[in-house]
């Protein structure tokens, strides 16, 4: 197989006053030992004793021309007499194509060769035109193209790796670390020769800058095969990107302290910065350079563009606030005089010098409220979690508590706040008791109270049962009489909420005596003491 074909200027001193055959045909071509040779060849004559119609064979020399002095030098004639090195003219020597095809070349093979053609009664050598044929071990390194030299990212270039290809019927296998789906194919060079390539096109990014691509030909000799690597690194520029911008001390600083705030990009070529500050009116060009240095003396939020022949990007916002200790987040709620049964909203908010990274907010409310950052009419920022609740009166007294804490350098800081609730609410657990208990001579006093939970606190009033309805029969916590007669008792806790009735006291009269009983006891209950009473 051919690896390597070469041109060679210059003639040979000529076989007669005038060459009478010429031929076509690399000056110098260089085989591989093991591997097969095709040598592309046309011949021609200007002699009028040719005559394709006839007979034509076609005759090859090695080392020289002059076989009437050395006969041995004949190496291969078409009419079968001799082919030491089993060749074969695969050519028409009819169409004066006098290719031919070496099988098996070996490195003694290396020499010059002269071709003759033998048409009776014309006999011709090609004296001027030699052919040098090298056989070597090592094959050759297979060649990488890219049509274009400047490569930029989003460019679609095509990208082939070739082979010389001595034997275009056993052509070398090529492999790379391009896509593998690329179809080899065997092209005619304008010489005769054959190259074997496969070919990618691709759409560049940046990914591709200093990626390398290594392509390797195989070429099958007699015994095995023979490889060869070739490598080249690709060198693609592209806009700018994984840009991002860093401050030095970061989180809360005090005023008229440096901070230093780099500028770091990703690009080819280099790319410059341009650092912004985000002010109330818009974005306001501060300074050029990767870095930026400056004293403090409001906290604000920055960013850099990074910027280079291909395009920018844009960095994160970074922003600090001056400040030694953390802002006290706020608790608002929705509703100024707390009631039960209100639905009312309930946030806690903290101020947010930098809307990109701002406060965690924590409370002891549900801890499923979503985080929110909100612009403020005069363009400043703040951020806040919200709750909304439905009161009752197990909120009263609650306290709440919030904290914000902020990411500074090397930590956080944190600071808190707590409100407690005042809720009103109407009264409720309202009971009535009886002084003293148990069994009353008829005419001793009696003292009823009356208490009850409120907010505000709560008025009571007594009533007694009678045949005709309740009757009023006291104002106040306590209702102090002189026994005369039973009956049923209760009291009412009143406040601008509600109204809530306690359980009934019975007083019951017999022989005397007075037997006080709470309501709720049952039938059962009442005959036994009415007989024990009796009894005794």
């Amino acid at each position: 197989m051919l690896l390597g074909v070469f041109f060679l200027p210059g003639t040979l001193a000529n076989c007669g006053v005038k060459p009478g055959l010429r031929i076509t045909t690399p000056k110098k071509i260089e085989a591989l030992n093991g591997s097969c040779l095709e040598i592309p060849c046309i011949y021609d004559t200007d002699d009028t004793s040719y005559d394709s119609n006839r007979t034509i064979y076609g005759v090859w020399m090695k080392g020289g021309h002059n076989f009437g002095d050395n006969p041995n030098i004949v190496i291969f004639n078409s009419s079968g007499s001799v082919n030491t090195y089993s060749l074969n003219i695969t050519g028409n020597l009819r169409e004066k194509n006098c290719t031919t095809l070496f099988p098996d070349l070996k490195t003694n093979y290396s020499d010059e060769y002269f071709f003759r053609i033998e048409n009776e009664p014309f006999k011709a050598s090609a004296c001027d035109d030699p052919l040098i044929i090298t056989v070597k071990d090592s094959p050759w390194s297979p060649s990488i193209n890219i049509p274009v030299g400047d490569l930029k990212e989003h460019q679609s270039v095509n990208i082939s790796c070739s082979a010389v290809t001595p034997c275009p019927h056993s052509p070398p296998e090529l492999t790379w670390n391009l896509p593998q789906d690329s179809e080899r194919q065997t092209e005619r060079n304008t010489d005769g020769t054959f190259t074997t390539k496969i070919q990618e096109t691709i759409t560049l990014s940046d990914t591709h800058d200093g990626y390398n691509i290594s392509c390797s030909a195989r070429y099958p000799v007699n015994g095995g095969s023979k490889t060869a690597e070739t490598e080249v690194t690709l060198n693609v520029s592209y806009a700018p990107r994984n840009t991002s911008a860093s401050i030095s001390p970061s989180g809360l600083v005090s005023a008229g302290s440096w901070v230093e705030l780099s500028c770091s990009s990703r690009a080819k070529p280099p790319a410059s910065f341009t650092w912004f500050w985000n002010s109330k009116h818009g974005a306001v060009n501060v300074s050029i350079g990767q870095v930026y240095n400056f004293s403090v003396t409001e906290g604000g939020e920055y960013y850099c563009q990074a910027t280079n022949d291909l395009g920018n990007d844009t960095s994160s916002r970074i922003c600090f606030g001056v400040k030694d200790s953390s802002w006290i987040p706020s608790i608002n709620i929705s509703v100024g005089d707390l009631k039960e049964h209100q639905s009312v909203t309930i946030s806690c908010s903290a101020v947010t010098p930098c809307p990109h990274s701002p406060p965690e907010l924590t409370w002891n409310l549900q801890q499923d409220s979503d985080r929110l950052t909100e612009k403020n009419t005069d363009g400043t920022f703040k951020t806040k979690i919200q709750e909304t609740i439905t009161l009752s009166d197990t909120h009263d007294g609650y306290n709440i508590r919030c904290s914000a804490r902020y990411p500074v350098n090397g930590g956080s800081k944190t600071a808190e706040t707590e409100v407690t609730l005042n809720v009103s609410y109407a009264p409720r657990n309202t009971s009535a008791s009886i002084s003293p208990s148990g069994l009353v001579s008829a005419g001793s006093w009696v003292e009823l109270s009356c208490s009850s939970r409120a907010k505000p606190p709560a008025s009571f009033t007594w009533f007694r049962n009678s045949k005709h309805g309740a009757i009023n029969v006291s104002v106040g916590q306590v209702y102090s009489f002189n026994v005369t007669e039973g009956g049923e008792y209760y009291c009412e806790a009143t406040n601008d909420l509600g109204t809530q009735r306690s359980s009934m006291i019975f007083l019951t009269s017999k022989d005397g005596f007075l037997v006080p009983i709470a309501v709720g006891i049952s039938v059962v209950i009442l005959l036994i003491l009415c007989l024990v009473v009796f009894v005794w």
